[in-house]
């Protein structure tokens, strides 16, 4: 008696993949599979979207600007700046019914090379770096690192860089003292440890063969360089190069059970969401994934979503349904569903005393419902109403999708904050929701592959409802 009360009562987060059955587990290790592959190809904000383009040009979208007009089904995307990209399939009812929109980001904590990185010191090459984002700067020394990103010359010419990825490729590193030495260092807080000036990157070592010269082992290392890209110094002024972990996307655990990868903040619920759009065709309400970019220093420029690029691209197709009029585009916003799909701290036992475990995400147990964000009372939030949680609470439970209703650790402890507050600035309703995460902005993340396959069902039935 009172077990079958507490069962229809109590609302208990149970482990999900407990009640996966041989062939759900298929589906979820294949899903998973293709999120590791893409993870391992896109490690930064450009090579997202260049991938994602790929993928959405074989499922039948098309650029926008390739439309004079759209009717319901005509799948489109917009490419901002190559950092950006939203995409949208037209539905059936009027646009002024509101959109259903999925946004994420795709940029990820990482070290940005200074415009001019380049120096020599005591018979060594680096690279000055500017750390982007949140980071603890002592877990990026003494890891391999990867060279990623673009040079662009004065005469327009663009050079793609992707060194330490390949296994014939050199590796760099950032180096650390040795414990007998690192006395004084240990004596200081953490955060303090490593200095943001000291992530400098070890690129060389071999002199340039001419007694003459001074800085020969800077000299040979821009040698090799314009003899592989043709560039000179000058040409890392105007050139976005950003240092990521060289490890490889991998399966982690006996079981297989999760997956450990730099950059699942925010490409795992930015892969899920673009995944399930791929499999939509004929919906109700237009759909729309927003990819965006520079959420991880507050979503400013151009192509951050506090640009208007966004409402660019959502005028345009006002424009090309033919509907278009004064007021119509703050109109959708305010009829609009957002699930602004970012990622969750998951409850880690290690360090428990951070989390309010009755509110902690959980590994394992399915999406994350934030319905608040923000910091100590709520500072910066984006609160979704009672009415909308429950709305999304019925797309879930009627469609047999785990989830769980969180927040990112104790009140005075924790806090943050995503794209959510940006759309409902709009008039939108927004609702946090994305997968828990182990050592959330490391160099290696951790997830569940129950909680990545949740966040690709839980996405494709918010558009489909």
């Amino acid at each position: 008696m009172g077990e079958e009360l507490k069962e229809k009562l109590f609302n208990e987060k149970k482990n999900g993949w407990e009640k996966v059955d041989e062939a759900k587990k298929e589906e979820i290790f294949k899903l998973s599979k293709d999120y590791m592959d893409f993870l391992n190809v896109a490690k930064t904000e450009r090579e997202f979207i260049k991938e994602a383009r790929k993928l959405a040009d074989s499922n039948g979208y098309r650029d926008i600007i390739e439309f004079q007009t759209l009717k319901p089904g005509d799948k489109v995307y917009f490419i901002n700046r190559e950092k950006s990209m939203y995409l949208a399939i037209i539905g059936e009812e009027s646009i002024e019914n509101g959109m259903h929109i999925i946004g994420s980001h795709i940029d990820s904590p990482r070290l940005d090379l200074k415009p001019n990185p380049l120096y020599e010191d005591t018979g060594f090459a680096y690279f000055k770096t500017h750390y982007y984002g949140g980071i603890k700067k002592y877990q990026w020394t003494t890891i391999p690192l990867s060279i990623h990103g673009v040079i662009v010359k004065a005469n327009g010419e663009k050079i793609e860089v992707n060194i330490g990825e390949d296994e014939k490729d050199p590796i760099f590193t950032i180096t650390d003292l040795l414990p007998h030495l690192a006395q004084e260092q240990m004596e200081k807080k953490l955060k303090n440890g490593i200095e943001g000036e000291d992530l400098n990157l070890l690129i060389g070592s071999i002199p340039y063969r001419d007694e003459k010269v001074t800085e020969k082992v800077k000299l040979n290392i821009l040698n090799i360089l314009n003899q592989k890209y043709g560039i000179t110094e000058i040409d890392f002024t105007s050139s976005e190069l950003e240092l990521v972990p060289a490890f490889r996307a991998r399966s982690l655990g006996f079981d297989e059970s999760m997956i450990a990868a730099y950059g699942q903040d925010d490409k795992v619920c930015a892969y899920t969401s673009l995944a399930a759009m791929m499999k939509l065709n004929n919906v109700k309400n237009t759909a729309v994934c927003i990819l965006s970019d520079k959420e991880e220093i507050g979503s400013m420029g151009n192509t951050g979503m506090e640009s208007h690029m966004f409402d660019f691209f959502v005028s345009e197709i006002l424009n090309k349904l033919q509907v278009n009029r004064p007021n119509l585009l703050d109109k959708t916003f305010c009829f609009s569903k957002m699930l602004s799909s970012d990622v969750d701290a998951g409850y880690d036992p290690i360090y428990a005393s951070v989390s309010d475990k009755t509110n902690a995400g959980f590994l394992g147990k399915g999406i994350a419902l934030v319905k608040y964000t923000g910091a100590r009372g709520k500072s910066g939030a984006s609160d979704a109403n009672a009415e909308y949680v429950a709305w999304v609470r019925n797309v879930l439970e009627k469609n047999d999708i785990k989830y769980q209703l969180t927040e990112l650790g104790k009140v005075d402890i924790g806090g943050g904050g995503t794209i959510a507050y940006i759309l409902a600035n709009k008039g939108t309703d927004v609702i946090d929701c994305g997968v828990p995460v182990l050592s959330m902005h490391a160099p290696y993340e951790v997830t569940s592959k129950y909680d990545v396959y949740s966040a690709y069902e839980t996405y494709k039935a918010f558009w489909e409802e």
